[in-house]
C-alpha cells in the first residue's frame, strides 16, 4: 500500500533524485528529454517526432534537438518509416531502457529515504 505524499516530500523526492542525476559523471538531461524519454520507454510505440511533438505540445525541432542530443548519447535511435518516408521513428536503445531502468531503481530508493 503506498502513502500520499505531501507538497513538500514531493519536492524533496525531485530535488534529490536531481541531485543525483547531476551529479552522475553521465550527461545529465534537461526536463524536456527526460518527457521525451519516458515518453518512449512508458508508452508503446512506434513514436514519430510528430507524435511526440503533439504529445509533449511543442514544436518539431524542439524534439529533434532533444534527439539529437539524446541519440549522441544512445538513449534513443531514428530511422525514417519504410512505409512513409515522410515520417522519422524513434526507437529504443538498450543503453536508454538502462538508464530509464536506473532512473526508477533511484526515485524508488530516495523515496524510502523521505522522512514519514
Amino acid at each position: 500500500m503506498t502513502l500520499p505524499l505531501r507538497p513538500s516530500q514531493a519536492l524533496k523526492l525531485w530535488h534529490d533524485v536531481n541531485l543525483d542525476l547531476v551529479r552522475d559523471e553521465d550527461q545529465d538531461l534537461s526536463a524536456r528529454q527526460t518527457a521525451i524519454l519516458l515518453t518512449i520507454y512508458l508508452e508503446p510505440p512506434p513514436h514519430t517526432v510528430r507524435g511526440l511533438a503533439r504529445k509533449l505540445g511543442v514544436t518539431k525541432p524542439a524534439i529533434t534537438r532533444a534527439l539529437d542530443t539524446m541519440g549522441k548519447m544512445d538513449l534513443v535511435a531514428r530511422r525514417r518509416d519504410d512505409a512513409d518516408r515522410r515520417n522519422v521513428v524513434v526507437q529504443r536503445t538498450v543503453k536508454g531502457a538502462l538508464y530509464v531502468e536506473r532512473l526508477g531503481d533511484l526515485i524508488v530508493s530516495r523515496s524510502r529515504d523521505l522522512p514519514r
